[in-house]
């Protein structure tokens, strides 16, 4: 049997201290390894591997894992045998950390990418004003500042809510059936860009309505139960493609329809639900309440002639008969103007006949006065043939109508 025989003779060649200690280096010279051969007689024989081991810490302040081992070659004989082995440490991340961190940020992306879609889907503009509607109608409920209680953020809680389904509904409904129509004439939306998909768009849609039910029934308001079936039900017969619907294509049921939602069906139930179901006071309209409806029944109007402005070449093109294809974008828009400055006159008219106290009297006045002068300023800036700028003036008067819903609760 064979036997070896290690003999080592180490050399410290270089070994200081101080600032050279980071450049120390050890050297291990004639390393030999003998070995006797036994039973064959064969002639032992006698190599001699000449080491040497480059040591640098520097290099070691890296991260200790996943070290990669390099070994170069420079030549072998029979007799000797030359190797440099050089540590190379290298930081790599593991693949299980950086797979949990990549996951975590595809998840936000996807999600923050789905909540500026649904952003875009439900319409900001409608959104804002819906909220502002049933915040403004609940106010009109208040008839002392002891109302403003817990209580009624609850109240107006459960009416803002189920409300933002049934806007996913509405607009998601009109999205799916207008998806030619948007492609000319509102490319943008997340439908018609390709942003979403048709079936998504579908479940979107069919999970706002049971929802959007759902919580109302939970909440038990009588007024927001009828509210949001008799919005769901007339906004389907509008955009629903199906025989004696799609009111969207006659331009008296379009207007009639804006008209009775947002003119009697928005105010009076959130109105209800804040003075029946929340506040337990018996039913009695008050003169806040027939300013808002007088006020809505001249605006209402006027958002459902100024809407179909820039939608003519796509309504034209797949028969959707509106006013503004039928009299002319700018004839409309100009009935629609009067039709805006018809409503703030109204407020204005209450508000400085009201029996308020004389600051509440000159804010509100003054407000409209100011809502009506801004209009009237922006319409110069308006070009009716021009798509974008009468989506423009379209959202813009929802903005001022917004504005309003701050003052209407003021007149008393």
């Amino acid at each position: 049997m064979a036997r070896a025989h290690l003999i080592s003779s180490p050399n410290v060649s270089s070994l200081t201290t101080g600032s050279n200690l980071w450049g120390r280096k050890l050297s291990f010279n004639t390393i030999y390894f003998q070995s006797t051969l036994g039973s064959d007689g064969s002639k032992a024989s006698k190599h001699s591997i000449k080491a040497e081991i480059q040591y640098n810490p520097l290099r070691f302040q890296q991260s200790p894992f996943n070290h990669n081992y390099k070994s170069i070659d420079r030549g072998a004989t029979c007799e000797v045998t030359n190797k440099n082995y050089v540590v190379k440490a290298d930081s790599v991340p593991s693949s299980e950390s950086e797979s949990e961190s990549s996951n975590s940020k595809n998840i936000v992306n996807s999600v923050k990418t789905f909540m500026a879609v649904l952003y875009e889907f439900i319409y900001p503009y409608a959104l804002f004003a819906q909220t502002s509607a049933s915040i403004s109608a609940s106010l009109l409920a208040v008839e002392k500042l002891s109302d403003i209680s817990p209580l009624f953020f609850i109240g107006l809680l459960q009416a803002v809510l189920p409300h933002s389904f049934m806007l996913l509904y509405v607009n998601g409904v009109n999205q799916l059936f207008d998806f030619e129509i948007d492609k000319i004439n509102k490319p943008y939306l997340p439908l018609a860009s390709g942003k979403i998909s048709f079936r998504s768009c579908a479940i979107i849609v069919a999970l706002s309505a049971i929802l959007g039910l759902g919580i109302n029934l939970m909440i038990g308001s009588p007024a927001l139960i009828w509210n949001f079936v008799l919005s769901v039900t007339l906004w389907t017969c509008y955009s629903v493609n199906l025989p004696f619907l799609r009111w969207k294509k006659n331009p008296v049921q379009t207007s009639l329809l804006m008209f009775f939602c947002w003119t009697l069906l928005i105010p009076i139930t959130y109105f209800l639900h804040m003075q029946t179901f929340v506040l337990k006071r018996p039913l009695v309209f008050t003169r806040s309440l027939i300013v808002s409806l007088l006020f809505m029944s001249f605006y209402s109007i006027g958002l459902a002639l100024s809407k179909d402005i820039p939608d003519v070449e796509g309504d034209i093109k797949h028969g959707v008969d509106s006013f503004a294809a039928r009299l002319g974008q700018k004839k409309v828009f100009w009935i629609s103007v009067f039709l805006f400055e018809m409503a703030f006159g109204v407020a204005f008219l209450a508000a400085a006949s009201s029996s308020s106290p004389f600051w509440i009297k000159f804010v509100t006045s003054l407000g409209n006065v100011a809502l009506g002068s801004i209009l009237w300023y922006q319409t110069k800036y308006v070009d009716v043939t021009n798509p974008a700028s009468g989506r423009s003036f379209y959202s813009f008067m929802w903005k001022l109508l917004m504005g309003s819903y701050v003052l209407l609760p003021l007149i008393r």
